[in-house]
């Protein structure tokens, strides 16, 4: 029985020390630049001047907690619309400003 309770113990403490080890998104981001989130990788796929808003094909987004996907955003500055168009590779910046995907910054990546 003894030797029962130090194996379920160590199997216990096994399986939480990686959560302690790990970090939210939110202190990494902290962590690197002053609290500025880290640029992520995006390919234009459409842009919608008339709704203000901007499809990309984005890489992972640790500040934001999401996997590589295609989504829709909002955009802060409707003249970002201006600079890019379909098709374009860039990085940016979103954020989740009132509730929705919003891209704060974006450049044509180098």
């Amino acid at each position: 029985m003894k030797g029962r309770m130090i194996m379920v113990a160590a199997l216990g403490t096994a399986l939480a020390a990686p959560v302690w080890a790990q970090k939210p998104a939110a202190d990494h981001a902290a962590h690197h630049g002053a609290g500025e989130a880290a640029l992520a990788d995006g390919e234009i796929r459409r842009v919608d001047k008339d709704a203000k808003k901007i499809t990309i094909r984005h890489g992972p987004m640790p500040s934001l907690d999401m996997p590589p996907m295609t989504m829709v955003f909002q955009v802060k500055d409707p003249a970002m619309l201006e600079q890019v168009k379909a098709g374009d590779k860039v990085k940016f910046q979103a954020e989740k400003l009132g509730g929705a995907f919003t891209v704060t910054r974006i450049e044509a990546a180098k």
